[in-house]
């Protein structure tokens, strides 16, 4: 179930790092300090990786969101996105 921007505003921090999952790979990390990244998850070649989009709120749900579909786009074509995100 896609994230609703107060969700994401009002998440608060715990004793351990946890997730909340916005679909598509797409997650907000929320570590024990409060500070709250944006990552995606997803495959290539046949490996899994990790892309940081960085810290909410300099980076929006919708912007995490767009370079979300940017990454898509890029595994579509078969190019690993993960290069690319550095660019961004």
């Amino acid at each position: 179930m896609p994230l609703k921007e107060l969700e994401v505003r009002y998440a608060s921090r715990r004793s351990k790092d946890y997730k909340l999952g916005d679909g598509g790979g797409l997650y907000l990390l929320v570590r024990p300090t409060g500070s709250r990244l944006w990552r995606m998850k997803y495959r290539f070649d046949g490996k899994e990786k990790l892309l940081s989009f960085g810290r909410y709120p300099e980076v929006t749900l919708a912007e995490a969101r767009l370079r979300r579909a940017e990454a898509k786009l890029a595994l579509a074509r078969g190019e690993d996105p993960g290069p690319r995100a550095a660019v961004l």
